[in-house]
């Protein structure tokens, strides 16, 4: 295993271990909704480019969102950067800088995490399509 790769799977289980003690379920599960959420948004362009979102929106509950409080920082980038590997391993290219922003919300579908993407307003409408024709 080269350096950078333990240097990641180092980063990946103390992020792991932080979502641990937040909650009992498992860690993964928002990483992997974030997986999801960009792979059922790839949109497949000319010359075998495939444009993903590149805004992406954690809602959590309030319990959860305010035991991360103080590690806001540090989570949006370790899933920032999970799903950047993701992106990379599947050849996908973001519609603009990539960002993960974690919010608090009440009420979410399933009771801990809803998980949303979008392309940022401020990358034009134009520049999408271009990429696809």
């Amino acid at each position: 295993m080269g350096a950078l790769s333990a240097l990641e799977e180092t980063l990946e289980n103390r992020f792991d271990a932080l979502w641990a003690r937040v909650r009992d379920k498992d860690p993964v599960e928002v990483v992997d909704a974030l997986r999801r959420e960009c792979d059922d948004n790839a949109v497949v362009c000319r010359e075998g480019r495939v444009m993903v979102p590149n805004a992406y929106d954690v809602e959590l509950v309030d319990d959860i969102h305010d035991r991360l409080a103080s590690h806001s920082t540090h989570v949006c980038q370790a899933l920032t950067d999970a799903l950047a590997r993701h992106a990379e391993r599947k050849g996908y290219e973001f519609a603009g800088p990539l960002a993960v922003h974690v919010a608090r919300c009440p009420e979410v579908p399933n009771g801990r995490y809803h998980v949303a993407s979008r392309v940022m307003e401020h990358v034009s409408v134009d520049g999408f399509f271009h990429a696809t024709h």
